[in-house]
């Protein structure tokens, strides 16, 4: 796939329109999105702004946690914690057995 004039005069044409990159890349055909992201890139096509804002979805989060906060009751006193289990009485190690492989030979 070669870029025509044509086509990148599309590119531009639905970039400024504010198409997404797949929307353009399925109506070109034979190329993928980053594709037409890096030849928007390289014509210096105007980047356009994320729709995902990271600070703001951060502030309306701690919005709604004051919003939700009610002053706490004084907290619950624990409940001790259970004694542990007895633990067996350690026994010693099987004596190790080699394989005939490795003993020595006569």
């Amino acid at each position: 796939m070669s870029w025509t004039e044509e086509r990148i005069a599309t590119l531009t044409k639905m970039w400024e329109g504010g198409a997404t990159a797949s929307q353009i890349a399925d109506e070109l055909g034979g190329v993928s999105r980053n594709a037409v992201i890096g030849k928007a890139h390289r014509l210096g096509l105007k980047s356009r702004p994320s729709p995902v804002k990271a600070n703001e979805a951060k502030v309306e989060r701690k919005k709604d946690a004051a919003v939700e906060a009610r002053p706490a009751a004084a907290p619950k006193p624990k409940a001790p914690a259970p004694a542990p289990a007895p633990r067996a009485e350690a026994r010693p190690a099987a004596p190790f057995r080699q394989h005939r492989r490795y003993l020595p030979q006569p």
